[in-house]
């Protein structure tokens, strides 16, 4: 059996790409980790900061995949659709990902340092780049696989059109951790009435981005099984 070490930023997209593949909790872990015949899927925390800490440890991978939302740059993309890049650009890198049999690879993705909160951000971000989508993660940790000589590819689906940012207060109640915080978005709702139509439906969408990416992930596991 090949593994594969599937890496999510936030703890809310480990546990929905968990749920729906039937893998179970890793007992003895202070962070999400779940396992179930060739995948172990990692939270490494928004920008992928404990990636070392928490992926280091998994042992026998020989292919890694940066799996969970993204934001939609090109506007032909809608909630729920996969993108699945030939490649990934941050700042003036540019990183291959490896080809799966099981799932199409087109375009790129670009990986951003900060939320990219509005349309019009969104609109400048796909001319500059002609990425189809934006995440934070999938640049260090396509960088992470190569050092160990690793193959990654990238599986992300969309959460958010290109025509809908994500607001500043609601991407804050994630922790550095990955976890969100319920008491947070609690604030965040109470201080502004318009947080809960957007939060509603960032939810939809990442729900519907989590179940296409699952589908797709479970391809791959029963491919390497």
């Amino acid at each position: 059996m090949t593994r594969v070490l599937v890496v999510t930023a936030v703890d809310l997209e480990a546990r929905g790409l968990a749920r729906h593949l039937g893998l179970a909790r890793v007992a003895g872990c202070d962070w999400p980790h779940y396992r179930g015949g060739a995948l172990d899927l990692v939270c490494a925390g928004p920008r992928a900061t404990h990636l070392e800490a928490r992926c280091a440890e998994v042992e026998s991978a020989s292919l890694v995949i940066s799996a969970g939302v993204c934001g939609a740059l090109s506007p032909d993309l809608a909630e729920g659709d996969l993108v699945v890049p030939e490649s990934v650009v941050a700042a003036t890198r540019r990183l291959a990902t490896v080809a799966l049999p099981e799932l199409r690879r087109a375009g790129t993705l670009v990986t951003v340092e900060e939320i990219v909160a509005t349309p019009e951000q969104k609109a400048r971000l796909w001319v500059e780049t002609g990425a189809l989508a934006c995440d934070m993660e999938s640049a260090p940790i396509l960088e992470w696989a190569a050092k160990r000589g690793l193959r990654a590819a990238v599986v992300r689906g969309v959460s958010d059109r290109a025509s809908r940012g994500v607001s500043p207060d609601l991407a804050a109640v994630v922790e550095p951790d990955g976890r969100v915080r319920t008491a947070r978005a609690v604030r965040v709702v109470l201080s502004r009435p318009r947080a809960i139509p957007e939060a509603m439906m960032l939810m939809t969408g990442t729900n519907a981005a989590l179940k296409s990416v699952a589908a797709a992930l479970g391809r791959v596991a029963r491919a390497r099984a």
